[in-house]
C-alpha cells in the first residue's frame, strides 16, 4: 500500500490579518473575563464553610486576586478598542460549575471539602495561566507591548495563586 502524503498546508508561521488574530484575541479574553466573573461570584458562598484557616485566607486572596486581573482585562479592552462580550457560558465557566458541583457533593465532609476547592481551584488556575500565556503569545502578532505586559501581571498573579494553593494542600495534607 502507498503511503498518502500529508497534503494539508502546513504554514511555519501564523498569517492571518491584524483584524482575524484580533477577534480571536477577543474572543478568548471574554471567555476568560466571563469565567473570572463567574468565579469571583462563586468563591465568597463558599469561603465561610472552609474548615482549613490557611484555604479561607487564600480565597479571600484569590477572589481580590481576580479582581484586580479582571481590572487589568479591562484596561486591555480598552486599548484594543474593543467591548468586553459575554465569553462562553460553557468553557471555563462549565468547569468553574463543575468544580463547585464536586465540592458540594463533599458537604458532610469538612476535611474532603477543603481537598476539593484546593483540587479545583488548582486546576482552574492552571487554564488560566495557560490561556494568559497564549494570549501573550498573540498580543506579540498584535504589536502591543502594553497588552502583552498587563497578561503577563495576570499570569504572574495566577502562578503565585496556585503555587500559594500548592502549599496550602501540602501543608494541610502533611499536617
Amino acid at each position: 500500500m502507498p503511503e498518502q502524503q500529508d497534503k494539508s498546508p502546513s504554514p511555519e508561521k501564523i498569517t492571518v490579518g491584524a483584524e482575524k488574530l484580533k477577534t480571536f484575541f477577543v474572543t478568548h479574553l471574554n471567555r476568560i473575563y466571563a469565567a473570572k466573573a463567574h468565579l469571583v461570584a462563586k468563591l465568597p458562598n463558599i469561603e465561610n464553610e472552609v474548615n482549613f484557616r490557611d484555604l479561607r485566607l487564600a480565597i479571600r486572596e484569590t477572589v481580590e486576586d481576580v479582581e484586580k486581573q479582571m481590572a487589568r482585562m479591562e484596561v486591555i479592552y480598552e486599548l484594543l478598542d474593543a467591548p468586553i462580550g459575554k465569553g462562553s457560558i460553557h468553557g471555563l465557566t462549565g468547569l468553574i460549575d463543575d468544580a463547585f458541583e464536586a465540592i458540594r457533593e463533599q458537604a458532610g465532609e469538612s476535611e474532603l471539602r477543603d481537598m476539593s476547592i484546593i483540587f479545583y481551584l488548582q486546576n482552574i488556575e492552571s487554564v488560566e495561566m495557560a490561556s494568559f500565556q497564549v494570549l501573550q503569545i498573540a498580543a506579540v502578532k498584535l504589536k502591543n507591548k502594553q497588552v502583552k505586559q498587563l497578561l503577563q501581571e495576570n499570569y504572574d498573579e495566577a502562578k503565585a495563586d496556585r503555587t500559594l494553593l500548592l502549599l496550602i494542600a501540602t501543608k494541610y495534607i502533611t499536617k
